[in-house]
């Protein structure tokens, strides 16, 4: 018997998880355990993408909570350190870059248990970001490092990384996208929203570059306010983001816009419906611009730089940073119909999950 710890702590974890999840429920010598770290504090949020993706309810759920990145880190590696000490696991997989992946990926390594890295050799080469730490980190200790696009094993052989321990995968949060591509086609999101196919831009903002920084932020709304003249701007909130617009005293700017939409976070299957029909996307998240690739919807990223270089190189994304004017005017090339026609990566295939399940499974048997 292969006992496995499998971890997820913030949303953008749970459809990179559930496929593996899934997938290991069809090898009999696998006992899965899944711990929830709880490090996103927004416990429907985290109930309804649970749900959303059919996945079991968490075996362990360690219930962190946010807080500054030192103490949260700290509070999942003492509460993860008991869960090993429990269940004695032979593997530990992360996924992704957040708090988590590095915390649990720190104690199982210390533990002297084998780590697998889902999403691993992801590099924006901008250490002010949280991720890009938690990304080195995790690679480097890490023995099964599952790769999801070429620049990844690029990163990984220029950083001196055993090559027996690389596999190339594809992307599990694609397998995730493929499998409930008919469901989330279902979702009456639009209806209630009253919006239509290619007559809206989907919106999603929050990393601290952008929203805690007044001028940055403001720069961003100013486009927004251009480009809401002339296309409904649908905008789901994260919660940080929401935060800074009252703490910047950007309440009064934001409510001025009457075509810009401020809605709640919204379920998996909802925003997939949203973001298959909408015009063009503008984010600043990571994964998005991976669906936005494999949809083949025009991504305008704001963000300098982006660890998912295949995204621009072969998809439909573009950087913008925050510039204001840059931003308006690729988003009337979009309309204008003048926009790069995107390719799906190699093994985006939905096939992902099998292919780790499988390398899991041959490695320690």
């Amino acid at each position: 018997m292969i006992k496995i710890v499998n971890v997820v702590g913030a949303r953008p974890n749970f459809m990179k998880i559930a496929p593996i999840q899934r997938e290991m429920a069809r090898y009999p010598e696998m006992d899965v355990h899944l711990v929830h770290t709880g490090q996103h504090y927004d416990e429907r949020m985290s109930k309804l993408f649970f749900n959303d993706l059919q996945m079991p309810k968490p075996d362990t759920y360690l219930n962190v909570g946010s807080d500054t990145h030192a103490a949260q880190t700290a509070r999942v590696m003492i509460e993860f350190e008991k869960v090993l000490n429990t269940e004695k696991p032979d593997l530990v997989i992360v996924v992704g870059d957040v708090n988590s992946t590095a915390a649990c990926s720190l104690v199982a390594s210390k533990m002297g248990i084998k780590i697998a890295h889902v999403e691993a050799g992801l590099r924006s080469f901008d250490r002010t970001m949280p991720e890009e730490i938690n990304r080195l980190v995790t690679d480097v200790i890490s023995d099964f490092l599952f790769v999801t696009e070429q620049s990844g094993l690029d990163n990984l052989k220029h950083e001196g990384i055993d090559d027996d321990k690389v596999f190339f995968v594809g992307h599990v949060m694609i397998d995730s996208l493929i499998r409930f591509f008919d469901k989330a086609e279902a979702s009456t999101i639009m209806d209630t929203l009253q919006v239509r196919p290619d007559e809206y831009a989907l919106v999603t903002l929050h990393r601290p570059s952008n929203v805690d920084n007044r001028e940055s932020f403001v720069r961003l709304l100013d486009a927004f306010e251009v480009i809401e003249k002339d296309l409904k701007i649908i905008f789901p909130i994260h919660p940080r983001t929401r935060k800074m617009i009252d703490q910047l005293g950007l309440r009064d700017k934001v409510r001025a816009m009457r075509n810009l939409h401020l809605l709640e976070p919204l379920g998996y299957l909802d925003f997939v419906k949203l973001e298959r029909h909408a015009k063009l996307l503008l984010t600043d998240s990571g994964g998005i611009q991976e669906e936005t690739t494999y949809l083949g919807i025009p991504c305008i990223t704001m963000r300098e730089n982006t660890e998912r270089p295949v995204t621009v190189e072969m998809g439909t994304n573009m950087l913008v940073g925050s510039d204001t004017d840059k931003i308006i005017r690729e988003t009337k090339n979009i309309l204008d119909g003048k926009w790069k026609n995107g390719q799906i990566p190699p093994l985006w295939d939905g096939k992902a999950a099998q292919r780790i399940v499988k390398i899991i499974s041959e490695e320690l048997s």
